[in-house]
């Protein structure tokens, strides 16, 4: 038996425990039992998407509108904060190499940073403020008034239209964004590096990727796709199990924001440890 479905049969077996044995005193504690139910849900939300995103309808013209909300619509703050980030760290960067005699090694130090860490986290995190929060918002708002259910009597699936759709998008554009954030990056560090030493772009360009290996771009793009996926999958569950009004909609989108970081955060510390050590082979 596989890791996967024993994991999927303890989940299922406490979380039938709980609904069959709970009582005013709860099975363990309020919090606890909550946990697992959690757990359960979230793991059938997941499991739901990957099985609808293979069936049809494709919806291809509504993730293609998701897209443009997600991914055309981030520019402006991708941007000013990629050029931002990519300032800042060069004029902090600049004074310990020029100490240690090393400034010929910024745009090296610069191009691996932005690749490997500074690119994907950033933008990642970008997202579930922009992105998450807007879709938690959203669903939540369509769940508490009924309008979910109303697609769901009209024979629409509410499901495929609204959380495959918009997971899709999230995954697909956080590596196109990562990328983009990644270049306005570096062009606010190229005007830094020019300001102060009149380095060509072309050199600088040429510096900066000469110690960038495959696998880091690889695993830029690996952490986007996770990110991304991370995003839409929390903004969509947290927004479609929203209760409790407009409160809850504004708890949804709160929730989604701040779940979807501590996430991020995770994923980053376990990739991380992942490529090192593949690069040790």
């Amino acid at each position: 038996m596989s890791i996967r479905k024993t994991a999927v049969k303890l989940i299922n077996f406490v979380y039938l425990a709980i609904r069959k044995y709970k009582s005013e005193d709860n099975l363990f504690s309020k919090r606890i039992d909550s946990f697992f139910e959690d757990t359960y849900h979230i793991h059938r939300f997941i499991a739901r998407f990957f099985r609808e995103i293979f069936q049809k309808p494709y919806e291809f013209r509504e993730i293609i509108r998701q897209c443009y909300e997600v991914g055309f619509k981030s520019i402006p703050l991708i941007t000013l904060t990629g050029f931002v980030i990519g300032i800042v760290f060069t004029k902090q960067s600049r004074p310990p190499l020029v100490e240690f005699g090393a400034a010929s090694w910024l745009p090296s130090l610069i191009g691996i940073a932005f690749v490997r860490a500074l690119g994907p986290l950033v933008t990642a995190l970008i997202a579930a403020g922009k992105v998450g929060s807007n879709i938690g918002a959203e669903l939540g708002s369509m769940k508490v008034t009924e309008q979910i259910d109303a697609m769901d009597v009209s024979a629409v699936n509410p499901y495929k239209f609204l959380v495959v759709t918009r997971v899709a998008a999230t995954t697909l554009m956080l590596p196109v964004l990562m990328l983009y954030c990644t270049f306005v990056g570096l062009l606010g560090s190229y005007l830094n590096v020019h300001a102060n030493e009149l380095t060509s772009f072309v050199t600088f360009i040429e510096s900066a990727f000469g110690s960038v290996s495959f696998l880091d771009v690889s695993s830029a793009v690996v952490k986007s796709v996770i990110y991304g996926f991370t995003i839409g999958i929390v903004g969509c569950y947290r927004g479609f199990n929203a209760t409790n009004g407009t409160q809850g909609v504004g708890k949804a989108a709160n929730r989604a924001v701040v779940f979807s970081m501590f996430l991020i955060f995770a994923e980053e510390i376990i990739i991380v440890q992942v490529t090192n050590w593949i690069a040790t082979f």
